[in-house]
């Protein structure tokens, strides 16, 4: 890849967003503020308040992100943006939020209904656009994407664009203190999968490589730590380095069958999307490795699960073997566990195989996937075979 794309200022530790302050002051007007419920009564929205009551930035508040992200919550959003009067949007939250404030920049300057940009570019000079993660495994503060669900049609559409990269992304680990357990799991095994699949991508680069390597070294080290004492400092700062580096990760190299997998189950079952992704990951990067036994081999070497004396197969299935067990220190629910029913996922899976391979995303694994082989890996995940 000879683009690489990361935001225009990246503030990181926990004066982020003090220091952040005087670059956000320069666009002026008011600030739109996109969350959740939760997030927006907790602490972290009132540091951002008064950071802005500071700067003499006014503001309004949409807390309207409930869940994941719909196209009927972005038009909501939309509509009081404009409503509003403001002039630049600032996502605080998980994914969610940080999705949804980027796709409703993006909208603020696009015309029609954001489902017509499904699998289009999307483009146009978006207002400026501030991402504050409260989570370490979405890097959607880093990233050209946003992933929003199609109520009609019931999918989840990957939207993407340069438009959508975050001018300013404000990275405090001290905002992540308070996550649930399950949500410390799901998303640092979101992040894990981020880099995974940039490192093992057709797309993968030099500058990606790096970051890539740096961040699944840090998430199997550090994300045991967080979820048996979430308010482990020092270990919350390492997670949201690495989650910052996987977004930018995935940015720039992509993602592959586990993502484009994941998906589809999320749209159809509303599986929240890292747990989605941590379901898969055993049969998904079983799949994947005789594609790429090098690359699998490198990691496992990284993280000190193999030795250069091993080759590179015996050092890839190391590092499947440690990805397992880190599933299990988790705790990650099979599907069936989780509550979907037989007769719900196997009459479709057809359906969430072409919508897997229609996202692009298996397309990056560095081995043919088809329709086929997705079916048949929906079925050995639902089965635990």
């Amino acid at each position: 890849m000879a683009h690489f794309a990361i935001p225009s200022h990246i503030f990181i530790g926990n004066t982020a967003l003090a220091e952040a302050m005087p670059y956000i002051k320069e666009w002026g007007g008011r600030a739109f503020i996109v969350t959740g419920k939760h997030v927006g009564k907790s602490p972290m929205m009132q540091q951002l308040k008064k950071a802005l009551e500071g700067a003499q930035i006014p503001y309004y508040v949409f807390d309207g992100i409930t869940g994941e992200p719909t196209d009927a919550m972005i038009e909501t959003g939309l509509a009081l943006y404009k409503k509003t009067g403001c002039q630049f949007v600032i996502g605080i939250g998980g994914g969610s939020p940080l999705d949804s404030a980027k796709a409703i920049a993006a909208m603020a300057v696009g015309d029609g209904k954001i489902a017509d940009y499904n699998g289009k570019e999307m483009t146009g000079k978006t207002p400026g656009i501030v991402a504050i993660p409260t989570t370490s495994g979405t890097g959607s503060e880093a990233t050209r994407f946003t992933i929003i669900t199609d109520q009609d049609k019931d999918i989840k559409m990957l939207l993407k664009g340069d438009c959508l990269v975050p001018d300013i992304a404000v990275v405090n680990s001290d905002f992540t203190i308070d996550m649930p357990k399950s949500v410390t799991a799901a998303t640092g095994l979101d992040a894990l999968t981020h880099a995974v699949e940039a490192y093992t991508s057709k797309k993968a680069s030099p500058l990606t490589d790096i970051l890539a390597v740096d961040a699944v070294t840090k998430i199997m080290k550090y994300l045991p730590a967080v979820y048996a004492n979430g308010y482990d400092a020092a270990a919350r700062e390492e997670m949201s380095i690495a989650a910052l580096e996987g977004g930018i990760c995935i940015n720039n190299s992509s993602v592959t069958l586990v993502h484009g997998m994941s998906r589809p189950i999320g749209a159809l079952f509303h599986v929240p999307h890292g747990l989605s992704n941590a379901m898969l990951l055993k049969e998904c990067l079983g799949f994947a490795m005789d594609g790429a036994w090098e690359r699998f081999g490198a990691l496992g070497r990284a993280i000190g699960a193999a030795t250069d004396k091993d080759c590179d197969e015996t050092a890839a299935k190391a590092l499947l073997k440690e990805i397992e067990k880190l599933c299990q220190i988790c705790e990650v629910p099979t599907l069936r566990d989780y509550g979907i029913e037989e007769d719900a996922f196997y009459p479709v899976i057809e359906k969430m195989a072409e919508d897997a391979v229609a996202s692009g995303s298996p397309a990056n694994t560095r081995k043919t996937v088809t329709k086929e082989d997705c079916m048949e890996l929906y079925r050995k995940i639902y089965d635990g075979t």
